[in-house]
C-alpha cells in the first residue's frame, strides 16, 4: 500500500471531492482519481461512491478513514508548523568573520535584523582562518582566505570585494622619499597580513606586483593599524578601515591613482540546497549594504 495513495483518499472524504483534495495536497486531480482506484484495487472493495453531485465514503471507505485520517492529519499539521518554523527568523545566528569585515560591514546589518526580528539573537566572533561552520557550529563563516575549493557538503558564496588602500601616518613619510608609484613601495617597512606575499595594483591597462619584506605580521586589521598610526610602516587595509584616521590626519593613503587589488570575502556555509530563512534574510541584507554603498 503506498501511504500517498491513503492520504489522498482521506483527504477526498475530508473535503468531500477530488478538486479539493488535489487543491490541498498541490496534485493533478487526475493523480488523487488514480490514487484512489488503485487503493481500491489493492483492498478489493469499492472505497468511495460517487455520484454527478458528490462523493461519498462507502462503509469501508469510513473504516479506513476513521483508523488512518486522524493519522494523517496529524501529519500535515506537524508538516506545516515544522514549514512555518523554517520560515520564521528567530533562534540564534551564529557568524563567525575576521575583524577588519565583521566590526566595518557585519555588525550594522546585525542590528538592523536584531530591531526588525524580536526573537533573534546573533554572536559573531571572530576568526582569521578557513573555519568549518559545521564543526563549529557556526551558520556563516566570513573569510579572505582562498576557499573555492572545499569538499562537496559545503558551500561557498563570493560576497564582497571590499576597496583597499595604501596607508602610513605622516610622521613616517618624512623619513622617505615621496611615493610615486608601487615600486617606491619597497623602500618603506611594511605592515601586513599573514595572507600577503605580494600586494598588487593596477592604473589602466598597466598591472604591478610588490614583494611583502614585512616588519610585522599580524591577522588583526586592528594591529596593523595602530602600528601604523604608530609610525612603524605602511600598512595595506579596507578603504572603510582607515577613513576616520585619514579625515582626521592621522593617516595619509599613498598611491591614490593607482587601483589597490581588493579584500575578497566569501561566505562559507553548511552543505545543503535549503538555507534557514535567518541566513538567506542575512545574506540578502549584506547584499543591499554594499548595493547602497
Amino acid at each position: 500500500m503506498d501511504w500517498n495513495d491513503l492520504d489522498a483518499l482521506c483527504c477526498v472524504i475530508e473535503r468531500g471531492g477530488f478538486t479539493a483534495a488535489a487543491d490541498v495536497l498541490g496534485r493533478p486531480k487526475s493523480s488523487i482519481s488514480a490514487s484512489v482506484a488503485r487503493l481500491e484495487a489493492q483492498l478489493g472493495a469499492r472505497l468511495l461512491q460517487r455520484t454527478t453531485r458528490c462523493v461519498r465514503a462507502t462503509e469501508a471507505g469510513e473504516n479506513l478513514y476513521q483508523e488512518a485520517g486522524p493519522v494523517f492529519h496529524r501529519l500535515r499539521e506537524v508538516r506545516e508548523g515544522a514549514a512555518a518554523r523554517c520560515e520564521a527568523v528567530n533562534g540564534t545566528l551564529r557568524i563567525a568573520a575576521p575583524y577588519e569585515f565583521g566590526a566595518h560591514h557585519l555588525g550594522a546589518v546585525a542590528c538592523s535584523m536584531l530591531a526588525r526580528y524580536p526573537e533573534l539573537h546573533v554572536e559573531i566572533g571572530v576568526e582569521h582562518g578557513v573555519v568549518d561552520p559545521l564543526a563549529r557550529g557556526y551558520d556563516i563563516v566570513f573569510s579572505n582566505y582562498d576557499i573555492e575549493h572545499l569538499d562537496s557538503g559545503r558551500v561557498v558564496r563570493s560576497v564582497i570585494a571590499l576597496k583597499c588602500g595604501i596607508f602610513a601616518a605622516p610622521r613616517l613619510l618624512e623619513r622617505y622619499p615621496k611615493v610615486k608609484c608601487p615600486a617606491d613601495l619597497a623602500e618603506l617597512p611594511m605592515i601586513a597580513s599573514p595572507l600577503d606575499e605580494e600586494w598588487r595594483f593596477s592604473s589602466g591597462s598597466e598591472s604591478y606586483s610588490i614583494p611583502i619584506r614585512a616588519r610585522m605580521r599580524s591577522p588583526n586589521a586592528d594591529v596593523r593599524r595602530r602600528a601604523a598610526l604608530e609610525g612603524l610602516g605602511v600598512s595595506r587595509t579596507t578603504s572603510t578601515f582607515s577613513q576616520d584616521y585619514v579625515a582626521a590626519g592621522r593617516l595619509v593613503e599613498l598611491l591614490p591613482d593607482y587601483t589597490c587589488a581588493p579584500l575578497r570575502i566569501y561566505a562559507l556555509l553548511p552543505g545543503g540546497r535549503l538555507l534557514p530563512q535567518k541566513v538567506r534574510i542575512f545574506l540578502s541584507a549584506l547584499g543591499a549594504r554594499f548595493e547602497r554603498a
